[in-house]
């Protein structure tokens, strides 16, 4: 069996599975069709491009239009591709398809108890008068969607806990009126119980080991900044707010690894920084992960995993969005290892475990 990925607190692998390697998603410029899935071999050391193309070569057309997000679970890897209104559904050892699920405009993926639970936008892309939007369970042996539930406009990361779904509401289709709320959903019933009230236009979402959840919001890029959010998952409310502008984050060993490329209308540019947090005291550490002159190297981060064995840091860089991203490895103490060139703007990292 492969590991099983449930999105919830940090995974401690099987005993008797191993770290093998790490699949990783290039979305591709919306309406190019250039979305591709890489694999990075552990035990060769080679990397491998258009692993989708090369195990599925009568599949025309490739993954599709916008890798947004992917995820394992047993063994079963799920991919969503957002423009393409569809999850590809793989087989993680061989990388063959085996169901596609047509979704429209989905974009995250968590699981929980033998099920995958999917956040979608609905409408067309961009259209500020679409539908609410809908977290929707697959089952993740017939591969059938069981049950819909509607949630907040333009839903984003959703988290799995305690038999509750937290999904993250964005409403960035009708800016300025973004939304500013959590959803909680209850499993057993599959209906929204609850609104937790956070920030404007909602992003990531996570869950740290004791159960809280951090959350970004985007703003609105004008006088509303990024920030970041601890939410107590035993009241369902707020407990902190950090000044902190996050446009990503991976938490692993109890240390949210953060970035930001916050983008301002104001000044027409961006600003990067890189983040530590720890979230057994919740307070903001006086560190960055990457060592100091290594900032300069990647252009623009898009993507964040931590090697759960040695540590070492992985980041992908977007670039300019339109040509080849890198993949850049640093170890734990920030200092570079190694790149890659990947695909077009290469995001979401996936570890891969098998048995010895």
């Amino acid at each position: 069996m492969f590991e099983e990925d449930n999105s919830q607190t940090p995974e401690v692998p099987d005993v008797n599975n191993v770290l093998k390697g790490f699949y990783v998603i290039n979305e591709g410029n919306m309406s190019m069709n250039k979305a591709s899935l890489d694999y990075m071999d552990f035990e060769t050391g080679e990397y491998k491009h258009e692993r989708f193309r090369a195990n599925n070569p009568t599949e025309v057309g490739g993954l599709g239009d916008v890798a947004n997000d992917i995820g394992i679970y047993g063994s079963k890897m799920y991919i969503v591709v957002n423009a393409s209104n569809k999850v590809e559904v793989l087989d993680v050892k061989t990388g063959v398809r085996l169901k596609q699920i047509n979704v429209d405009n989905c974009r995250y993926i968590t699981f929980y108890e033998g099920k995958a639970y999917l956040s979608t936008y609905l409408g067309t892309i961009g259209d500020p008068n679409a539908p609410l939007g809908q977290v929707n369970e697959i089952d993740t042996t017939s591969l059938a969607i069981t049950r819909k539930v509607d949630v907040g406009r333009q839903p984003e990361e959703l988290v799995a806990y305690d038999n509750k779904i937290y999904v993250a509401n964005s409403g960035g289709y009708s800016p300025p009126e973004y939304e500013s709320t959590i959803s909680v959903i209850d499993i057993p019933s599959f209906t929204e119980t609850k609104r937790i009230e956070v920030a404007k236009n909602l992003h990531r979402l996570k869950i740290d080991s004791e159960g809280d959840l951090y959350v970004s919001s985007r703003g609105d890029y004008f006088e509303t900044p990024s920030n970041f959010f601890v939410v107590d998952t035993k009241t369902d409310e707020v407990k902190k707010t950090f000044d902190l502008a996050v446009s990503n984050f991976t938490i692993h060993n109890d240390i949210a690894y953060i970035y930001s490329t916050e983008f301002s209308y104001f000044t027409g540019s961006f600003v990067i920084s890189y983040n530590m947090l720890d979230t057994k005291t919740e307070t903001v550490l006086d560190a960055s992960f990457i060592a100091e002159g290594n900032e300069d190297l990647i252009q623009t981060p898009y993507g964040i995993a931590i090697n759960p064995e040695n540590e070492d840091i992985y980041i992908t860089d977007a670039k300019d969005y339109f040509s080849p991203g890198d993949l850049y490895c640093f170890d734990s103490d920030g200092e570079f290892k190694w790149k890659v060139e990947m695909g077009d703007i290469p995001s979401k990292i996936q570890f891969v475990y098998q048995p010895e």
